[in-house]
């Protein structure tokens, strides 16, 4: 990839605020960097939103709120149907753009584009089947209709490891639902969202129904728009302690809240399973984004019968992975977002390697600019290690041995999150046993992967409230409304 390309697409990219469907400058004139974290070199500077900029674009929501509520379903749907297209035909050019801001691999960053295109051909979809209902009081003296409204103003916070997906799995219900909505993608990545929006904009979406503020202060600039009493939700995607905040700031105004929290992921392979596919899908479970993924296999437990076999593939396999900056030909891994996180990743495998876990492969920061980090497994990781407690987000594989069932599924639950958890065995009464066991929102049965716009995605106890995607993804941004009616 020419270096000249990529100056191309940063370029081609909008830098300032989006609100009320028009580009402005922030406040004051702040910019922000945007950092390519393979080479710390700064690709650009977007606009530095002040809370005075929050509240224009909460007063653009709001203003268009009513007419938007008012649009037919159709015309909403088409819309994001046509947002799909224009994703699909600048697929290479979006992809492209992530790659430089994120990081991982071209490849990785177009399969991102296709899933977060699928979101708005999904909820395009079910703009048109809000439905209500009707029915007779059981006295028979009156009848009930029911009816779904969208809930209102919306305030959205996504994360900088899936740019386009996190938001696009929002706006899509959103849109869908007749909400209108304040954006705030993360500081580190907003080039992709702020690509979306011009996207958005040709499609059709009127002014003020989706307005995107970037800012290095995400506090200062969110707190008054979540304690201001017009925005009636906040959906966020991102860490587990953030995420408290919010709610707690979110009970001021009893702000409805949709929330997918931090994970730490268990992935079990039992004795009976096919190792060639436990293998295949520990390294998609791990390694999808790097590691960088909530839904990341953060603890891998292995039945101790078949431990030596699968420790021996799954290091050979993640020994094979070339590292480097993710435009590259045949790179499998970029750098991490940025030196707080690589040096995160560093502190987490010497605590485990100090505590007495045995470096397979890896463990090691790689050699030159950016931030980079060797493809790691661990074995024999004792469960006082951070890294089983702490969410890893990096290329860094623990295994731990386990006897029985019993251990296996008490280990997997000894954790406060509940995101996903990966099972592998061909044993169908263990995988519905154990399915049923785990205390997690989803679960991959013999495969690495659980995102799909069509599933409800979400987590239980602190991996967050609420689902997103699927047809309960529509549902977090619709209100009940009941109706009484006297029947004579």
């Amino acid at each position: 990839m020419s270096r000249e390309r990529e100056q191309e697409v940063v370029k081609a990219c909008p830098t300032e605020l989006f609100i009320g469907g028009k580009w402005q400058t922030a406040a004051g004139g702040k910019t922000l960097p945007v950092e390519d974290p393979a080479t710390g070199t700064t690709l650009c500077e977007v606009a530095d939103a002040s809370p005075a900029d929050g509240v224009a674009a909460l007063d653009a929501a709001v203003a268009a709120q009513a007419d938007w509520a008012a649009t037919p379903p159709r015309d909403r749907g088409e819309i994001l149907r046509r947002t799909y297209e224009l994703m699909t035909e600048r697929a290479d050019d979006l992809a492209l753009l992530m790659t430089l801001e994120m990081g991982k691999p071209v490849a990785e960053s177009k399969g991102e584009i296709a899933y977060a295109a699928e979101f708005f051909r999904w909820f395009a979809e079910e703009a048109v089947r809000i439905d209500g209902g009707y029915q007779v009081a059981p006295n028979g003296k009156g009848r009930f209709l029911v009816m779904r409204q969208p809930v209102g103003p919306c305030l959205l916070i996504t994360p900088w490891n899936f740019p386009a997906a996190m938001g696009a799995r929002k706006i899509g219900p959103a849109v869908a639902a007749g909400c209108t909505m304040v954006m705030k993608p993360a500081a580190q990545t907003p080039l992709s969202m702020l690509k979306l929006a011009e996207l958005m904009t040709e499609a059709g979406l009127p002014a003020g129904v989706l307005n995107v503020i970037t800012t290095s202060d995400s506090g200062g600039v969110m707190e008054p728009l979540i304690r201001d009493g017009r925005a009636r939700k906040l959906s966020f995607t991102g860490s587990t302690q953030v995420g408290r905040k919010l709610i707690e700031q979110s009970a001021e105004q009893v702000l409805r809240t949709s929330m997918e929290l931090g994970g730490n992921a268990p992935l079990l392979v039992f004795a009976d399973a096919d190792l060639d596919k436990a293998v295949d899908g520990a390294m998609l479970a791990k390694m999808r984004n790097g590691g960088e993924a909530c839904t990341a296999a953060n603890r891998i437990y292995v039945q101790s019968s078949v431990m030596e076999d699968f420790a021996t593939r799954l290091s050979e396999r993640m020994r094979a992975l070339k590292v480097g900056r993710g435009t590259e030909d045949g790179v499998d891994v970029g750098p991490l977002i940025d030196a707080k996180q690589r040096d995160k990743v560093k502190d987490l495998v010497d605590d485990a390697v100090g505590q007495g876990a045995r470096v397979l492969t890896g463990a090691a920061v790689a050699s030159g600019n950016g931030y980079f980090y060797q493809p790691t497994v661990l074995a024999d990781v004792p469960r006082t290690a951070r890294l089983q407690k702490e969410e890893i987000f990096g290329p860094v594989a623990p295994l731990t041995a386990f006897e029985t069932e019993e251990e296996a599924v008490r280990m997997a639950n000894d954790t406060e999150y509940g995101l996903v958890s990966y099972l592998f065995t061909n044993d169908l009464s263990r995988a519905l046993r154990v399915s049923e066991q785990l205390e997690t929102g989803m679960i991959g049965l013999n495969q690495g992967i659980v995102s799909n716009p069509a599933a409800p995605f979400g987590g239980v106890k602190q991996s967050g409230l609420g689902r997103e995607g699927g047809t309960a993804g529509i549902d977090e941004f619709l209100e009940i409304k009941y109706v009484a009616i006297n029947v004579d």
